[in-house]
């Protein structure tokens, strides 16, 4: 019987939670105040009625081999280095939050997902291949960062109108450069994007949970893939070896008997032969 993933989508104004089974997410504020065992003290109190046998994390911010390796810059620190496997006693998977999203937003090809929040996340998944990219503070015009303009305190400096103008030339640019297919807008602020261009879609608020129930049927299948290659390998170390066919040998050609001479009567001296 497949385990029950909780999921759990880590923002920077609140944490979203939905666990398989569950048909409502359940959420809790975050901020700059809240450090990594205040969001695993916070989740387990919010869902002390769902059971569960495994944990996703979407984290906001840099993600390497399944661990933190920058502090949240829209978090408390204490993240670095924390055990999440050991806080929550369940095996977990950790990953970067776009990197979450996208993979439930994927359908084929190349997609690049832009994750409109308090900052700006992004990631690339290309044939199935994914890529994080750290974008968000990357140096985009007049001094300012990605982030400056396309994430929530962009949008309050310059109101939405504009913003919505920078998310669109931006999306213009990045679609061009990457050769996507399709670029796909999540997080909170998605919402407040008006018309889109062609080969541009919204993703829908789900998309995070599944991305991360997604993560471990991908690790199901690697390990399946795996078993079969054991198996393969072992039966045909084991295999009896094929005889080789004999090959009979034409017949060369036949070499002439010697002649047998004929016998001639032997006479004893003074026989006569009639």
């Amino acid at each position: 019987m497949a385990k029950k993933i909780l999921v759990i989508d880590v923002g920077g104004t609140q944490v979203k939670m939905l666990a398989t089974g569950q048909k409502k997410p359940v959420k809790f504020p975050s901020g700059r105040k809240m450090t990594a065992r205040a969001m695993v003290q916070g989740v387990k109190e919010a869902v002390t009625e769902w059971g569960y046998g495994a944990v996703s994390i979407g984290y906001p911010g840099p993600v390497s081999h399944g661990t933190p390796i920058a502090e949240p810059r829209n978090l408390a620190p204490g993240w670095v280095g924390f055990n999440f496997s050991q806080a929550f006693a369940r095996p977990v998977k950790f990953v970067n939050g776009a990197v979450m999203q996208a993979v439930g937003s994927y359908r084929r090809g190349r997609l690049l997902f832009l994750g409109l929040g308090t900052s700006l996340g992004a990631a690339m998944i290309a044939n199935g291949v994914v890529e994080p990219m750290d974008l968000a503070h990357q140096p985009y015009k007049k001094g300012r960062t990605y982030e400056d303009y396309l994430g929530l305190r962009g949008m309050e400096r310059t109101g939405r109108k504009k913003w919505r103008k920078h998310v669109l030339d931006v999306v213009k640019h990045l679609k061009a450069v990457l050769d996507a297919d399709e670029v796909v807008l999540g997080g909170g602020n998605a919402k407040r994007m008006r018309k889109l261009p062609s080969g541009v879609r919204l993703a829908n608020n789900t998309h995070a949970f599944l991305g991360g129930t997604k993560l471990w049927r991908a690790r199901r299948r690697r390990k399946a893939r795996k078993a079969a290659r054991r198996t393969v390998a072992r039966r045909t170390a084991t295999a009896r070896p094929h005889r080789k066919a004999k090959t009979r040998r034409r017949p060369g050609p036949v070499a002439p008997k010697p002649a047998v001479p004929a016998l001639t009567p032997t006479r004893s001296p003074g026989e006569t032969i009639n």
